[in-house]
């Protein structure tokens, strides 16, 4: 397998760089793999868990929002958040969902609910990538 170059970036760091044999992400039609010289393509990502196949070992993330650039031997993927599994703070995160999910019981309607809805997504994508 031919390896590409992939680049995740966040507005505070350079999350990783480095080649890679494959990466599976979940953009906002399902999840996607790309390998070496896959058709150029700009999508939307969800906030999900990314993984990299590198040298027959998986590396898995967890990632807010974003979108990915496919061009020709690299691909580029931008979002707000990303985390490794031993960077995420499973309490916090369990007391984040406890939190969306009580502002959800008691908000019905409006941006309040939508921003609790995203925050209840990231703090699961979160617990997830760590318990996995």
């Amino acid at each position: 397998m031919s390896k590409f170059n992939l680049e995740i970036v966040t507005p505070e760091r350079k999350f990783f760089e480095g080649e890679v044999d494959m990466v599976i992400a979940r953009s906002v039609t399902g999840d996607i793999a790309i390998l070496n010289n896959h058709v150029p393509l700009v999508t939307p990502l969800e906030i999900s868990i990314i993984k990299m196949k590198i040298d027959g070992d998986t590396k898995k993330a967890s990632i807010s929002s974003g979108y990915m650039e496919v061009t020709k031997g690299k691909t580029t993927i931008i979002v707000d958040a990303a985390e490794w599994p031993d960077e995420i703070d499973l309490e916090r995160a369990k007391k984040a969902r406890e939190r969306a999910e009580k502002r959800l019981k008691v908000e019905k309607d409006g941006s309040d609910v939508a921003r609790a809805e995203m925050a209840l997504r990231r703090a699961i994508n979160r617990i997830e990538a760590k318990d996995k």
